[in-house]
């Protein structure tokens, strides 16, 4: 896995208040420790003290993530997401032709002591997630997932039962993709082997939805698909005419 460069907090933020600040998580950043090199509390300590992460994002999952200034918002902001008040929106690209519309995947995860998320009837914690199909190419699908409980790997274990996996997950049997798979008249290098087009899983909080602490106004603030992801929907929408 390439190493991920520290980058600079402040060309991160989105959004900022007095009392907020939501950012674009980069992949392969972790949210908090990481034996591996700097995470986002760390960086976002550096910038200012004070912050705090209001929930996380798995290490290779990009986009809108709320941190706040003062303790009191914090605590506003963990309510909000007790009472499940924050709405956050995630797009997938996965293996295979899925046709979506409002539907719920409610199946109970259960996590073990490798960190790796099973869905379990049993022994499992509910979990639900609602999916819609953005667009569906020859052999993907670009899906809109909105979690509605918040469990570890909620998404990528879903989709995955589902038949779905999120392309480049290997963790939960998802495969990379590789322009030969999709162009028609690809001419491979005779110097080199394929890279794939993913690095990484594709899947992305694309927008969060909550309220402003003390102001309780509503806010919706959305974050463009990495690089990464954006030019495998390049590649997609153009080979799939």
């Amino acid at each position: 896995m390439a190493v991920v460069s520290v980058p600079n907090f402040q060309d991160l933020i989105l959004f900022e208040n007095d009392r907020i600040i939501v950012i674009d998580k980069p992949s392969g950043m972790a949210s908090l420790d990481d034996k591996d090199g700097a995470n986002l509390q760390q960086i976002a300590r550096d910038y200012d003290p004070e912050l705090r992460l209001c929930h996380r994002l798995d290490k290779l999952t990009s986009g809108t993530l709320i941190l706040a200034k003062d303790a009191e918002a914090y605590r506003d902001m963990s309510l909000q997401f007790q009472y499940r008040k924050v709405h956050k929106y995630y797009l997938a690209l996965v293996a295979g032709v899925h046709h979506y519309q409002d539907h719920e995947i409610d199946l109970s995860l259960h996590v073990t002591t490798n960190k790796k998320v099973y869905v379990s009837k049993f022994d499992g914690k509910p979990a639900s997630t609602i999916v819609n199909t953005v667009r569906a190419f020859r052999s993907y699908t670009l899906l809109r997932c909105e979690p509605v409980t918040g469990r570890m790997h909620q998404i990528r274990v879903h989709l995955s039962a589902q038949g779905c996996p999120i392309v480049g997950d290997e963790l939960y049997g998802g495969k990379d993709l590789f322009l030969s798979s999709i162009k028609r008249k690809f001419k491979p290098s005779t110097t080199r082997d394929e890279r794939p087009l993913n690095h990484g899983f594709l899947l992305h909080a694309s927008a969060v939805s909550f309220q402003l602490p003390e102001s309780e106004e509503s806010i919706t603030v959305e974050a463009e698909l990495p690089k990464n992801f954006a030019v495998v929907m390049k590649q997609l929408e153009k080979n799939d005419r």
